[in-house]
């Protein structure tokens, strides 16, 4: 598919991550002001304030205002008939020859000039475990390479339940978690800052419809289900997860903290970069099948600056399309045993890595468990991130002229909080 053009002349420029093709939700609130929140559409160099347009009568999709409150969640729970209704509605306004150029223009700011938040309320989030290449360089470090991949892996995507609460956009600083770890030569675990703090390079699936209590859905029904897409850092704290996840799994080490780029692309903007899983060495059960392609050609990568760095120093590049089940699958097996899925239930793919070093998704890999620490630009060396470093997250999928993009995945750890100073030791 070509660019659509716009008559904004900034969404027809090819590096724009915002062209007409993309139209990404998000909310904001204006700079001048500490007044409410808005629902927007980013488009070229502005957003197009929606919740006003609504607000003044222009948008009618159902009889309550679903953009009053600076979230996308009431809208996602009108179903796929309302997605494409405002989809086609948006374009036929903002596209080249449109005959509302007088009613759209007057909604439109300046991305300059707006404060980004999160884009939907998070009701539940279950993050995934679903990178091959992951998967098998973690295995190999814990496990040895005889038995990388669990018995269960080539059969079902394995995920745990997180933390909704923990869930925050891009931007927000991320104070370096305290918890229990336990080095193998100590005969006790000790208490304090997490030394091992890493990143996880994923994408992040927001389911827009539910599914019922006790009725599970096909993979073609799932992906009927997922509204957008977003950039996903699952920060991760490698020393207190050794320490404490068998042998239930994750905790603490992943409860802290997880990032989303501050954009949910939506499927339909993504439709034309639908690419396969790979081929299977085990053949999944019927109800993981998939009908057709269900991931997505999109280029991912992740960029480390020092605090007080010029510059940063990118880590890695990987794509989407490296993952062993899609989000569709993915949710499909979660309703698979009756689990009921929600509008604003969060999906995290697992850590996007590739076959190469430079394409690892985590520093964990990187740096194979800090054996091999990473030298960066500034000539400063890294295993692990330090307080004061900026993770950055970016991500596109590459169109004929045009770019679909999810805008920034970023934040900067700051120092663990002492419980003494803070008067919470008791």
């Amino acid at each position: 598919m070509p660019l659509i053009k716009s008559w904004l002349p900034s969404a027809n420029v090819p590096e724009c991550p915002f062209p007409l093709n993309n139209l990404p939700y998000g909310c904001f609130s204006k700079h001048e002001a500490d007044g409410p929140r808005y629902n927007g559409v980013a488009i070229g160099d502005c957003v197009l304030d929606v919740s006003a347009m609504e607000a003044d009568g222009h948008v009618e999709l159902s009889l309550l205002p679903v953009f009053a409150n600076g979230d996308w969640c009431d809208f996602m729970k009108l179903g796929p008939d309302a997605w494409g209704e405002l989809r086609e509605w948006l374009i036929r306004g903002l596209g080249e020859t449109s005959l509302e150029r007088a009613i759209f223009e007057p909604y439109l700011i300046s991305l300059r000039d707006i404060t980004l938040h999160m884009p939907f309320t998070v009701n539940e989030y279950t993050d995934f475990y679903a990178g091959r290449h992951h998967a098998t360089n973690v295995g190999t470090m814990f496990r040895g390479a005889e038995n990388a991949l669990p018995p269960n892996w080539l059969h079902m995507p394995i995920g745990y339940n997180g933390r909704a609460s923990s869930v925050v956009v891009s931007g927000t600083d991320i104070v370096r978690p305290n918890g229990q770890t336990k080095a193998q030569d100590e005969v006790l675990p000790k208490w304090g800052p997490s030394e091992r703090l890493d990143i996880e390079l994923e994408m992040g699936a927001v389911v827009g419809s539910g599914s019922k209590l006790g009725q599970p859905v096909s993979v073609a029904e799932a992906n009927e289900m997922i509204f957008g897409y977003v950039l996903l850092n699952d920060w991760s704290a490698r020393d207190i997860q050794a320490w404490e996840y068998q042998p239930l799994g994750p905790f603490q080490a992943k409860a802290f903290a997880t990032t989303i780029s501050p954009w949910i692309v939506t499927k339909a903007a993504l439709e034309p970069f639908r690419t396969s899983t790979p081929k299977r060495e085990m053949e999944l059960l019927p109800y993981l099948r998939e009908p057709g392609p269900m991931l997505y050609d999109i280029e991912l990568s992740a960029s480390l600056k020092p605090e007080g760095a010029a510059r940063s120093t990118r880590l890695c590049r990987t794509n989407y399309g490296e993952m062993y089940y899609s989000a569709a699958q993915q949710l499909a097996h979660h309703a698979g045993s009756g689990c009921a899925m929600r509008p604003g239930d969060l999906l995290g793919s697992g850590t996007i890595s590739g076959a190469t070093k430079d394409s690892r998704g985590s520093l964990l890999e990187m740096t194979w468990g800090g054996q091999e620490p990473l030298t960066l630009e500034t000539g400063e060396m890294r295993r692990f991130l330090e307080d004061g470093d900026t993770v950055t997250l970016d991500g596109y999928a590459q169109g004929d002229g045009y770019r679909i993009g999810f805008g920034e995945c970023t934040g900067t750890i700051l120092p663990a909080v002492n419980f003494a100073r803070e008067g919470v030791e008791r």
